[in-house]
């Protein structure tokens, strides 16, 4: 089943008004963009080599510096100092508080608390039952008298106070909140038909036939403006690209391919011939004799170091040999065997 393709978007009809509008304003802005959006596309390839080139070597170098002058000595502060000093505070903290801290709990307030608490069960809990058998009991005979005094209380205030409101209301207060209600309504009628033909109607009026008009054609004005100023903008992107691309090419025209030309058929030749005639001739040179140097350096080495042995020799003679120890253990070419032994009693 083939996908259903969507409907074209339908144009509403234009009026005369609006083709009047449109092309004036769109021949206006044109002439005011142009120049806008040229200078604004300068600005643009302006803005991107002096970030390139500038601005993000500087933000590298300005990210560098502050990164040694303040992240650089705080690490240093923090893993050399801070760290070192929190391990001997916290170690200090342990020897001074927690130790006496833990001690004072398990050899002072456990067995206090445990007397404590023996004492709430075994005195203070049997006391507290006693107190409270007898407060009940007197509280069941105060309460045994407040119900008679609450029903005396009930029946006189139904008889004295409830009954005389309940007659009050009925046959005084209903009839007169039902004729303030009829007269507070008709008030507000009046007031409704008073503020309707005064205030509502004629502002009606104005927003239907001058208001509504007015904004329609304010929104004409405004849309129009709105699609010109895209127009406008459009064909001056395509205007700075194309005076773009000439100004380029006329930089490479006139300045890249001569240098380019005089680098390719003058310079590299040039450099190619110095690098064969001068360079090279030089640097085999210089290892030619870096080579003699160093073999000079090691001889003299040598020879400084017979001489301090030579002198050694003399002051101190020759070094002692070193005294050979009977060991128990057989040396690399006397090896074990099954009929010989090494040790003291048996030794061949």
């Amino acid at each position: 089943m083939e996908p259903q393709k969507p409907l074209p978007e339908t144009r509403q009809p234009e009026g005369c008004l609006v083709t009047a509008i449109r092309i004036p304003v769109r021949i206006v802005v044109l002439v005011l963009v142009v120049p806008v959006r040229i200078v604004w596309d300068a600005l643009v390839v302006a803005g991107r080599f002096l970030r390139d080139t500038v601005l993000r070597p500087f933000g590298r170098a300005l990210l560098w510096v502050g990164r040694a002058v303040f992240v650089w000595p705080f690490v240093g502060l923090w893993r050399y100092v801070a760290v070192p000093l929190g391990k001997g505070l916290a170690r200090l903290g342990d020897i001074l508080v927690v130790v006496p801290v833990v001690w004072l709990y398990r050899y002072v307030l456990t067995p206090v608390g445990h007397g404590l608490a023996w004492v709430y069960a075994r005195v203070l809990t049997p006391v507290g039952h006693g107190i409270m058998w007898f407060l009940r009991g007197i509280g069941a005979g105060l309460a045994a008298v407040g119900v008679g005094v609450y029903a005396a209380v009930a029946w006189l205030a139904r008889y004295l106070v409830l009954v005389p409101a309940a007659w009050v209301y009925a046959w005084i207060l209903t009839p007169v909140g039902h004729g303030i209600g009829w007269i507070l309504r008709g008030i507000g009628l009046a007031l409704y038909w008073i503020a309707r033909v005064a205030l509502v109607l004629p502002a009606l009026a104005l927003w239907r036939w001058v208001l509504v008009p007015v904004g329609r054609f304010l929104a004409v004005v405004a849309r129009e403006v709105g699609d010109a100023l895209g127009h406008a903008w459009r064909i001056a992107g395509h205007l700075s690209l194309a005076v773009g691309r000439f100004l380029g090419s006329l930089f490479r025209w006139i300045f890249v391919e001569p240098v380019r030309w005089v680098y390719r058929t003058l310079l590299t030749p040039v450099g190619h011939v110095v690098r064969d005639v001068v360079l090279r001739p030089v640097a085999g040179a210089a290892r030619s004799v870096g080579r003699a140097t160093r073999e000079v350096l090691a001889s003299v080495r040598e020879s400084a170091r017979q001489a301090r042995a030579d002198f050694r020799r003399m002051l101190l003679g020759e070094p002692r040999e070193p005294v050979a120890v009977d060991r128990r253990e057989p040396t690399a070419h006397e090896t074990r065997t099954l009929g010989r032994s090494t040790t003291v009693l048996t030794k061949d």
